[in-house]
């Protein structure tokens, strides 16, 4: 009911108001109960130490004012019929999504275990942060969330992510004062110049001020209120405000807010849905001004604690030891009146619950936060559209994502209809060569144009802002709300998103043990414009160690791929694409790059990860090999099918094997990674004791790191990028790495036992190639003719 329908002016009558203030208080007791106790949950008897957790851990300054806002979500949930999402940003604001959940019913249908009575409460407290139970942070045991609020900064582009494509879906989005504070939130207020209000649904951020964070002022929560509305506005916001410490004020105040807000939403979606002006509209934000740690303890041992830094974890922290804590408090689970809240079973009574929506409509139950219950299988067109035909191998030439870019666009197209694909990057589509994917949907895009812009899209579903954590976000939301896509980056900057690829995995990691959490698609990148072709651009582009950074990760969760050719590509894109519960990193070429294989062969490569190029080594395959040549990456297997052929015509009585990886993870031990060989297989594809020359696309301790453990790890010899970046030529850059054809057959020289003696003057004449090439390219500016000309002759 809105403000205009009550005769007095206030939103709430004095009936809903004392509902939805039971709803709250009970919510308190419960989160002050997880933090503090393991038994006596309804303090059916005095309060002793024994009823006391040993160890107090959880947050309790951010839970009153999270409350507050489920609260009053749960009104214009059930009031309105509204489909809702909420994403939780203060950091360990766990005890009041547990225990909201737990009042509305879906953490007992999740766990039936804690049941919704006194015993489950008891369990609800004792397994809060405690050996065995449950995090202190939202996390992927929550019911609800698909944000892990260990880490700050991106719950709102999680938002925004989740809104994208759900049309009918309000999702709003608790913003803590001190997650404010951070890079990645700070870009994601920009957002809303990219949700179309026609096919997207809406964000409500909800900026929760509390003055403090762990021992600090925070920022926002000191500007005064009309800078802090300029800047709001800035960001294209009419801000809403609700402030005050009278709890009857604020529900009076949060209840006209919330229905001031969604009308709003509601009249900016009616109007673009009946094709009213195309205008970027100004969505609302609230702005809600509390005191932290709010009806807690007002002083303990004398200092201020309630609206200071103190209540920002744990208020009374000596209440085993300290009678005086302890009564205090007693006194303060008591404040709340926990015998009006509960029945004698400890049951909500009927007033807690009055605000309850139902069914899925509980936050805690929408299938928008269980985001596997929703996708769908991507139609993905038969790869046979785009493979490039390959007659012999090294003949032709092609852009490797270019071609992709093509495979792209008919995704795109294919789910034009159920908008359940998107492809988001750092200003970098065009560049990565993935422009085909304009055929089918533009850039999105409500901000201003000009005449000069080209493919921009208010309904377009290619995502591109300079912002890397605003990608990872938005890809993030989109992923765990039930549908699909694709994050293409500079392989050297997909680094400013470490941080968040760690949380996302642990994510996945988490979920992957919870029945009741169904699978959702995988989180892809593709990295180009890669280290070894950033010669024009120099040292700042050339990093390739985002691959270590995932390999150190969770092994049943991640995935890495570099395919050496176009036809490889897009069978390593087919499988990316249709995974589930992954993160999946692709790292491919922009520039033109030899055809290897034919889509057959490279759909047989894929499959088994690593494999012997037989046609690339010595003809008799009945022969033992002296020296086996590994690569991995284009460059780096470019470079080793040329130093085969040097090999081939200054040693032609060298037995040669070629063997190239396309999953890294391959190289591991069975029992390191679901995709590592069995000794026995690596054995036999690399040798026990033969010399392995191992180009690499990355940093070679990788390869070592791997394969440590392996029979013949003493006689692996890896090449890769070890930081001589520079603004050079292609070739130069690897020769600058010792990772060209001529470096590779020198170290074949020097490894294999005897051949160094008999094989001294092709090892002269390679070294004499390098001095060439460093005397040509400065001369020249460009590598030398037997570089830039050369092809594989097979």
């Amino acid at each position: 009911m809105r403000k205009d329908e009550h005769p007095d002016g206030v939103p709430l009558t004095d009936e809903e108001l004392s509902a939805l203030d039971a709803h709250w208080r009970a919510a308190n007791y419960l989160s002050v109960g997880q933090i503090y106790l393991m038994d006596n949950p309804l303090l059916r008897k005095p309060l002793e130490a024994a009823h006391i957790k040993p160890r107090l851990l959880g947050h309790w300054g951010t839970s009153p004012g999270l409350n507050l806002v489920y609260t009053h979500l749960n009104r214009v949930i059930r009031r309105r019929g509204l489909d809702a999402l909420c994403i939780w940003g203060p950091g360990h604001g766990g005890p009041a999504v547990l225990a909201n959940s737990w009042l509305e019913g879906s953490y007992s249908e999740t766990y039936p275990d804690v049941s919704r009575d006194e015993e489950g409460m008891s369990r609800l407290f004792r397994q809060f942060s405690f050996p065995g139970g449950v995090p202190s942070h939202v996390a992927a045991e929550t019911p609800g969330s698909i944000h892990e609020g260990g880490e700050l900064g991106y719950s709102l582009s999680h938002a925004y992510g989740a809104a994208l494509d759900n049309p009918d879906l309000l999702v709003a989005c608790v913003i803590g004062d001190g997650e404010a504070e951070t890079g990645p939130l700070a870009a994601s207020w920009h957002s809303n110049k990219f949700l179309d209000p026609v096919h997207d649904g809406a964000v409500l951020p909800v900026l929760h001020l509390n003055g403090y964070k762990i021992a600090n002022p925070a920022v926002l929560a000191r500007l005064p209120e009309a800078e802090l509305d300029e800047l709001l506005r800035g960001y294209g916001h009419d801000p809403l405000h609700v402030t005050g410490d009278d709890p009857h004020q604020v529900h009076q105040a949060m209840a006209a807010a919330m229905d001031t807000a969604l009308d709003a939403i509601r009249g900016i979606q009616q109007a673009a849905r009946e094709g009213g002006p195309a205008r970027r509209p100004r969505w609302p934000v609230i702005v809600l001004r509390t005191p932290k740690g709010w009806t807690g303890p007002q002083t303990v041992d004398g200092l201020p604690v309630e609206g200071t830094w103190r209540a920002h974890q744990v208020p009374l922290a000596a209440v085993r030891d300290n009678p005086d804590h302890l009564a205090q408090l007693e006194a303060w689970l008591r404040s709340y009146r926990p015998e009006e809240l509960f029945d004698d079973q400890g049951r909500p009574r009927a007033e807690v619950l009055a605000c309850v929506p139902q069914d899925r409509q509980r936050l805690g139950a929408t299938p928008h936060a269980n985001g596997g219950l929703l996708v769908r299988d991507l139609p993905i067109p038969a790869l046979e559209r785009f493979a490039v035909p390959v007659e012999e191998p090294g003949s032709t030439l092609h852009e490797p994502t270019r071609v992709l870019g093509d495979l792209v666009e008919g995704v795109m197209a294919a789910t034009a209809d159920r908008r359940d694909f998107r492809l988001v990057g750092p200003d970098e589509t065009a560049s990565n060569r993935l422009q085909a994917v304009y055929a089918a949907s533009g850039k999105a895009w409500q901000a201003q144009t000009t005449s000069t812009d080209e493919h921009l899209d208010r309904h377009g579903r290619v995502m591109e802002i300079l912002s890397e954590h605003t990608c990872q976000g938005w890809l993030e939301g989109y992923l765990l709300t039930g549908r699909h896509g694709l994050f293409s980056c500079y392989e050297a900057f997909v680094h400013i998103v470490d941080s968040m690829v760690n949380q996302h995995i642990k994510w996945l990691r988490t979920s992957r043990a919870l029945h009741w959490r169904a699978p959702v698609a995988s989180l892809n990148y593709l990295l180009t414009s890669h280290v070894w072709r950033q010669d024009h651009n120099g040292f700042s582009h050339q990093d390739p160690g985002f691959v270590d950074h995932v390999l150190n990760k969770s092994p049943e969760v991640v995935r890495v791929y570099l395919p050496p050719d176009t036809n490889t590509l897009l069978c390593v894109a087919d499988h990316v694409l249709r995974s589930r519960d992954y993160v999946n990193v692709v790292v491919a070429g922009k520039q033109p790059c030899f055809d290897w294989l034919t889509l057959d062969e490279a759909r047989v490569h894929c499959a088994r990860g690593a494999g012997v190029w037989e046609w690339a080594g010595t003809e008799d395959s009945t022969r033992e090999p002296d020296v086996v040549l590994a690569c991995a990456g284009d460059v780096p297997t470019h470079e080793t099918l040329a130093a085969a052929g040097l090999l081939r015509r200054h040693l032609p009585g060298l037995a040669v094997r070629v063997v190239n990886v396309v999953d890294m993870t391959r190289l591991m031990p069975q029992d390191a990674h679901p995709h590592g060989m069995a000794d026995s297989e690596f054995d036999a594809l690399f040798t026990p004791d033969k010399p392995v020359i191992f180009a690499y696309h990355g940093y070679p301790w990788l390869v070592h790191r791997l394969a440590y453990r392996r029979t013949g790890h003493a006689n692996l010899h890896v090449r890769g990028y070890k930081e001589m970046g520079t603004t050079t030529t292609p070739f130069d850059m690897v020769v600058r790495n010792d990772l060209d054809r001529y470096r590779l057959v020198m170290d074949v020289i020097d490894r294999v036992p005897g051949l160094g003696a008999r094989a001294v003057g092709v090892r002269q004449a390679m070294a004499d190639a390098r001095t060439r090439h460093h005397a040509y390219i400065r001369e020249h500016g460009t590598d030398m003719p037997e570089i830039a000309d050369w092809t594989w002759s097979g």
